[in-house]
């Protein structure tokens, strides 16, 4: 069978997605080469594997944005350029030399795509956040705005973009210069760098805005995940005789989450929930204690989250792709507090459908806890949330993208919409 190189920035996220989807292709008799430090993952599959010796360049830019500091604002175009201009530089020789068949591009690495295009390796791209594919109507998929189609908001779409263009002119200044410099079509932005074989979305129609002008060969395959393994026992001691249950969590980016933790279960507390707190490795002894003494009923780093959210009532999240995927295919309502990156569009997007509520990453506990107890009692959400759930699963998920994956790489023509099963 075929060899695929797989290109994704080195954030945990993004790389449990790709290995949901390499872990189905390898099931399809695939091998898979992840470029990525050797910290980043350890497969289980004699089939996925990490790039042996990967170039100096390449490593210390992976680090560089593995630091949450590096990822600020004011600091993430640079990180980016920084990471694409190593790839562009290092990856043609490395890809040479592991003599791949085809390479699978997450839609925030472009420079996957321009060294892929310039050595004649068919590409498809992946979407592990929101889709970037733009469209005059939209709002950027990190910008934190609601639907509209009146002037006001379309004033206010264009005026957003320009700003965040302004941002990110150093990744843009990098694109431009290393398509050029590969004998590509000029290019100065991620979403010029799609490919024109596959794009795939772990998201939903049913769970984005109004989209008119995406390719025939882009395709919503919902969530990508492994086989569900997890069972009541993952649960902590009494978990499954208290209710409400809740679960909350600020995911895995977020640098300093205590006292946004803290809140949460102080806002659990006057809600009358039980809930579970996940910190990611992130508190200090000191911090648990405290919530503790704020309203946790239990605190964690890490638990198996998909099998727990099974069970709550309610969860509060940060707004996460993978959070809110995860809750949506629970059919669980979600109490929103969106933090940084796509999480605000997320959380924009989830409101439109009706599936959850947001609250400022500022709201008081209180504020907190009055929107916890309306969800809790909200049947139009459980409806909804139940038809979005089925709607989600009938994407298809990390089966249906390997099977995108596998003929768009295999055939080098397009996979269209038309096509799907």
């Amino acid at each position: 069978m075929s060899h695929y190189a797989i290109v994704v920035p080195p954030l945990y996220s993004h790389i449990r997605a790709m290995e949901a989807l390499a872990t189905a292709l390898s099931a399809r008799g695939h091998r898979l080469t992840f470029v990525l430090p050797p910290d980043a993952l350890t497969p289980d599959d004699a089939r996925v594997q990490l790039c042996p010796g990967l170039p100096e360049a390449i490593l210390q830019a992976q680090r560089r944005m593995q630091n949450p500091a590096n990822r600020a604002l004011w600091r993430i175009a640079n990180t980016m350029a920084a990471l694409t201009d190593a790839l562009c530089h290092e990856l043609p020789a490395l890809l040479r030399t592991l003599r791949v068949d085809g390479v699978i591009v997450d839609q925030m690495e472009p420079a996957g795509s321009l060294v892929s295009e310039s050595l004649g390796l068919p590409f498809v791209s992946v979407a592990c956040a929101l889709p970037i594919n733009r469209e005059p109507h939209l709002p950027l998929s990190v910008m934190p705005f609601a639907w509209g189609e009146d002037e006001k908001s379309q004033r206010l779409y264009r005026g957003s973009e320009r700003v965040y263009d302004l941002i990110m002119r150093p990744l843009y200044r990098a694109l431009d210069a290393h398509s050029r410099r590969l004998g590509l079509t000029p290019r100065d932005r991620p979403d010029r760098c799609l490919s024109p074989l596959a794009q795939i979305a772990q998201w939903a129609q049913s769970l984005d805005f109004p989209r008119y002008a995406l390719p025939e060969s882009f395709h919503y395959i919902g969530a990508l995940r492994g086989p569900a393994v997890g069972t009541a026992s993952a649960l902590p001691e009494g978990a499954l005789n208290v209710s409400p249950l809740g679960y909350a969590s600020l995911g895995t980016l977020q640098k300093h989450p205590y006292l946004q933790l803290r809140r949460m279960a102080a806002a659990c507390r006057r809600a009358g929930v039980n809930v579970m707190i996940t910190h990611c490795n992130t508190l200090s002894p000191d911090e648990i204690a405290g919530l503790y003494r704020s309203g946790a009923t239990w605190v964690e780093a890490f638990i198996d989250q998909p099998a727990f959210i099974q069970y709550a009532d309610v969860v509060v999240s940060h707004a996460g792709l993978n959070t809110v995927l995860e809750t949506v295919a629970a059919a669980r309502p979600l109490l929103m507090v969106p933090m940084a990156f796509d999480q605000p569009a997320i959380a924009a997007r989830i409101v439109h459908h009706g599936l959850g509520r947001r609250v400022s990453r500022y709201a008081a506990s209180a504020t907190m806890a009055r929107q916890i107890g309306a969800l809790l009692d909200d049947e139009g959400t459980h409806a909804r949330l139940q038809a979005a759930s089925r709607a989600l699963a009938a994407c298809g998920g990390a089966a249906r993208g390997a099977e995108i994956v596998e003929q768009a790489l295999s055939t080098g023509r397009p996979v269209l919409r038309a096509a799907d099963s």
